[in-house]
């Protein structure tokens, strides 16, 4: 009877583990504009990334094998016509392969040599001709690696399904990948829109307000915490990964057309095309304010702890998405269970508890 029993405990424990390992992450990273142009243009950058999709060349996806942090994936412009390409995390964010050699502190010479010799080891085999470095006018490869270095990134990490992930894999893998990107209809945000419903179908949209039919970043950032209230099972969390300090100034908060258009020049090709249009984002800036997806203490990831977004079975507290005030809508309190420079162009972290 002990045997049956022990054996009977034994399978309910393999069953939990191996539920628990059949789930797979995803994060939608909402990354603040930085610099002169994010400035001009302060929506930001979306990218996605996925705990169990890894990069078998930058264009070609398959499953990871044990031990791998998984991909992020966005759209870009100026990487050789591709129009999505997948980069493995911790280089994504540091430039780097391994956590440890992530500097605390950096100039513009250590990034650039950091992206320098990331490039030769890895990126030279990008397929097609040599991809250039890139500029202010025209993106490159440095856009592909180091981006904490340029802008603090929140990541809304969500649960999604080992067939969920494999029929991503299928379909990027099958597509013709070649650039796609457009400023106001086609950019990073509707990348991550079409990526999202191919998940979540139906549920991320273009909107008139606040966005003016366009996607921008925080919208679809909003989309997914209010899709995440409605389905507790998505598992959403917030976290922060700081910018690296020394190489440039803060990053700023991500804005809407509406908020941009209170502070950027936006409203002038808007009321060129029509002016009714500048004049309602205008009333709903003022009817509706801004609204705040971040809570006030997220969970802050270092380099050394970036496996709250890579395991699964691990539980955080924080006030996840509360606080967030959306338009229409009375904030909500509570915390959440773990299991997420410019429209797309080109402080030291906390350990969790």
């Amino acid at each position: 009877m002990r045997i049956v029993r022990r054996t009977a405990f034994a399978l309910v424990i393999l069953a939990a583990v191996g539920g628990a390992r059949a789930r797979a992450q995803a994060a939608l990273l909402m990354e603040e504009p930085y610099g002169f142009f994010g400035a001009l243009n302060p929506t930001g950058h979306n990218a996605i990334y996925f705990n169990r999709i890894c990069a078998e060349t930058p264009v070609k996806l398959r499953r990871c094998a044990p031990g791998e942090m998984g991909v992020v994936i966005a759209r870009y412009q100026g990487i050789e016509g591709y129009d999505w390409v997948a980069i493995p995390l911790v280089p994504y964010l540091y430039a780097v392969d391994h956590p440890a050699d992530v500097p605390a502190h950096v100039n513009r010479q250590m990034v650039d040599q950091l992206r320098s010799l990331y490039h030769e080891k890895h990126l030279m085999n990008l397929p097609g001709p040599e991809v250039p470095p890139g500029n202010l006018v025209r993106g490159g490869w440095t856009q592909l690696v180091g981006a904490a270095y340029e802008r603090r990134i929140f990541a809304f990490r969500f649960n999604t399904t080992p067939e969920q992930d494999d029929a991503l894999i299928a379909r990027l893998n099958d597509s013709k990948n070649r650039t796609q990107f457009d400023l106001l209809f086609s950019n990073c945000a509707d990348f991550a829109r079409v990526i999202l419903n191919s998940y979540f179908p139906h549920a991320f949209r273009r909107s008139i307000f606040p966005d003016a039919g366009m996607t921008t970043p925080k919208q679809i950032t909003y989309k997914l915490v209010r899709y995440g209230r409605k389905h507790p099972d998505l598992g959403l969390q917030v976290f922060e990964i700081p910018q690296v300090p020394g190489y440039r100034r803060l990053s700023h908060a991500n804005k809407s057309i509406d908020e941009s258009f209170v502070t950027t020049i936006y409203a002038i090709p808007i009321t060129i095309l029509n002016p009714y249009v500048t004049g309602a984002l205008l009333v709903d800036y003022v009817v509706r304010g801004e609204y705040h997806l971040i809570p006030k203490h997220p969970d802050v990831l270092g380099p050394e702890s970036l496996s709250a977004l890579t395991l699964t079975g691990v539980t955080v507290q924080n006030s996840g998405v509360a606080g967030v005030r959306v338009p229409g809508a009375v904030s909500g309190t509570g915390a959440t269970q773990v299991a997420a420079e410019t429209l797309c162009g080109p402080t030291q972290a906390k350990t969790m508890q």
